[in-house]
Parts: structure tokens; sequence; C-alpha cells
């Protein structure tokens, strides 16, 4: 574009930019988002009280429920690793068709704690994760936990940690929680669990890979 605009030899502006001038051309860093000095320091803030939680109780991270949302679809190619075999020295390369990514596909949404997995949601075809659809989720959560952790329950003494999506903190579902007198954690601890989803949601996505698929449309 400069050689362009100047009517001058690409090879020379090059050589101006990087030894004359001593440019170096950089790509722009992605990041997922741009954080204002007062989102950094409300973060900072945040994790020095988790901190500050965790040191004060061991069982800290015990007490916290996870949610989070991936894309569950009919099926999945295998990769390479996953269909690698042990052959003998001199046996050729086995060689496998690359297959697309199935279009068929359903959202799920599940909870997990330091346990396993608490509650699991399709999201059925067609209908939009709004605050009434997720307000209803977070109901079913509730009377799961009941259920499944009714010790933990009844002290109103776990946490829930999920995203900070427009449905997840509209003033309905704040306000929801709210009156069930139930303890949120800020957003951000939920890289905490990053190794933690990596395990228990695929875990759910081979679930489903073995049931009729139709059963979740």
């Amino acid at each position: 574009m400069t050689a362009q605009s100047l009517n001058i030899p690409e090879p020379v502006v090059l050589r101006t930019l990087k030894e004359d001038l001593g440019k170096r051309e950089l790509c722009a860093h992605f990041v997922p988002h741009c954080l204002t000095p007062e989102q950094r320091e409300d973060r900072v803030t945040s994790c020095k009280d988790i901190i500050a939680m965790a040191d004060a109780e061991k069982i800290f991270l015990n007490k916290i429920n996870t949610g989070d949302a991936t894309w569950c679809f009919a099926y999945d190619p295998e990769t390479k690793r996953q269909s690698s075999e042990w052959v003998g020295v001199t046996y050729p390369r086995p060689k496998k068709l690359k297959i697309q990514r199935s279009r068929i596909k359903t959202m799920l949404i599940v909870f997990f704690d330091s346990q396993g997995v608490v509650h699991k949601v399709f999201v059925p075809e067609g209908k939009t994760v709004n605050a009434e659809f997720y307000k209803g989720v977070m109901d079913r959560l509730l009377k799961r936990i009941q259920r499944v952790r009714p010790a933990a329950f009844g002290s109103r003494d776990f946490f829930l940690s999920h995203d900070n999506a427009p449905a997840q903190k509209a003033a309905s579902v704040c306000q929801f929680l709210a009156l069930k007198c139930y303890s949120p954690l800020p957003p951000l601890v939920l890289s905490i669990f990053i190794s933690a989803r990596l395990f228990s949601v695929p875990q759910v996505e081979n679930d489903v890979k073995r049931t009729p698929f139709c059963r979740y449309c």
C-alpha cells in the first residue's frame, strides 16, 4: 500500500522500513475482552477475595458448582491420535478418510462440582437461551442439588459459578437467585475449573453420542 501510494518499488520500501527506520511488522494480538482499568482492578480485587476465602477454608473449592455450555454434535470424526494403532515396523502407514463434522447439533448446558456432574440441560432445537429460559435452568438446578447434594442445599453452603452472558446476568435471574439465598461467585472463578471442564463436558458428550440423537431434539 505504501509502495503504491509513493510509486516506489516494494523492496525499497521494505529495506527503508527495516534497515533505515528500524521498524518491524507485528500482527495485532487478539484478546477475549478489552478491559478498562476499573474492570481490571475489579478482577484483581475479586481474585484476592477468592484466594482469601480459599485460604480460610480448605474445602472451599469443593463447594463451587460450575456451569458452562458447549455444542454437542450428532457425531464427531476421530482425530489422528484417536484413530492411531500399533503396527509392525514394515507395515505401511494406515490411511483414513477425512470426514466432516456433523451439521446436526444441540447445545448442552452442564453443571458440575468436585464430585462430578450435577445437572445437565439440552437446549431444544430452535430455542434461544434468554433470561426466561436460563431462570428455568437455575430452578431445575437447585431442585437437582437438593436431591443429589442435600447437605449442601440445606445449609446453603455452596457457590454458583457461571459465565457472565446477558441471559446469565439478567436482572430476573439475579433476583431469583437472591430470593433463594444463593451465593454467587464472580465469573472469573470459572477459570479455576478449566481443567475440570475438559474432563466433565466430554464425558457427557460421549453419553450423547451413544444415545439416539432424536431424543434431545
